[in-house]
């Protein structure tokens, strides 16, 4: 009678075997990093390089890699391997991930409030600099947008009317049916729950295709490129990361899609789903900020 008391209050706890995925991520993420900071020296230097190419390569392992582990655990989830300990453990990792994402933003955020509270007045003589403010720019006028560089090169700055209100509103609508499907899955009304998550689905892609047009705007027609100074060099850096992670929570979803459509999912086991709703949902409210401090402020 005991033992079977103390079967019932301590689970097996599933130990996966070794995965060659963290490290196959790991090798993506550097690829990304160190492609990505060399297609910014090139592009600023006017200058061709590998880094491009290192930059889609560095991509193209991460796909690789998510693939490969989203295939492993829905397997390990589908063939019962988990426990509530287990899930307990999955929530408090996606929550801690989450949150090392919000001090990813929290960091780019901090340097745009540097910029444009800290660095600008500086330059334009306040706190007794007037004398170091001369001699790094003369006639320096602290005004934000900074469309013009010490070099003289001169940008249009970004407006919030048009595109990225649009995509503001996209992603605000996109939030709601999210939330929407995740109602309907706990409801098991498996037709709305469809139809709410490919709606979701389509409203990131249309984002990411709008994203890419204001940039070929900025480019050609704006001249707000990452050699426009500060103000270019923040524009792209939050938006672009931003961008980023719209394009992996897109891929989340369109995996939960598919794994809808195969029924894996009930209303007492879907934490799979949970986290992709929490991703996406955070991806929203950071661009709302990043609508309001950089497009409006």
């Amino acid at each position: 009678m005991a033992q079977q008391q103390q079967e019932q209050v301590y689970e097996k706890y599933y130990v996966p075997d070794q995965s060659p995925w963290p490290i196959v991520g790991a090798v993506a993420l550097f690829l990304i990093a160190y492609g990505a900071g060399n297609f910014v020296i090139e592009q600023t230097k006017g200058e061709s390089g590998y880094g491009g190419w290192t930059l889609l390569a560095g991509i193209a392992t991460l796909i690789f890699m998510l693939v490969g582990w989203f295939r492993n655990q829905i397997h390990e989830s589908m063939s019962g391997l988990y426990s509530a300990q287990l899930g307990r453990s999955y929530r408090q990792g996606m929550a801690w991930f989450i949150f090392s994402e919000v001090m990813f933003f929290a960091a780019f955020f901090g340097a745009l409030f540097y910029a444009r509270v800290i660095a600008l007045p500086w330059l334009d003589g306040a706190s007794n600099n007037a004398m170091t403010a001369e001699v790094l720019w003369p006639n320096f006028e602290a005004i934000w947008p900074l469309t013009k560089t010490p070099g003289g090169v001169e940008t249009t700055a970004m407006g919030w009317m048009g595109l990225p209100l649009y995509n503001t509103i996209i992603l605000l609508i996109s939030s709601v049916t999210c939330h929407f499907a995740h109602v309907a899955l706990e409801k098991q009304q498996r037709t709305k729950l469809i139809a709410f998550m490919a709606v979701t689905i389509l409203l990131g892609l249309f984002f990411l295709v709008l994203q890419v047009e204001e940039y070929v705007h900025a480019y050609r027609e704006m001249n707000l490129t990452l050699q426009s100074g500060i103000y270019g060099n923040t524009f792209f850096l939050l938006t672009g990361f931003h961008g980023m992670h719209v394009t992996l929570g897109t891929i989340i979803l369109i995996v939960l899609f598919l794994r809808i459509l195969k029924g894996h999912f009930t209303p007492e086991n879907h934490f799979a789903f949970q986290a992709g709703s929490w991703y996406w949902h955070f991806v929203d409210v950071v661009w709302v900020m990043l609508f309001f401090f950089v497009y409006i402020l």
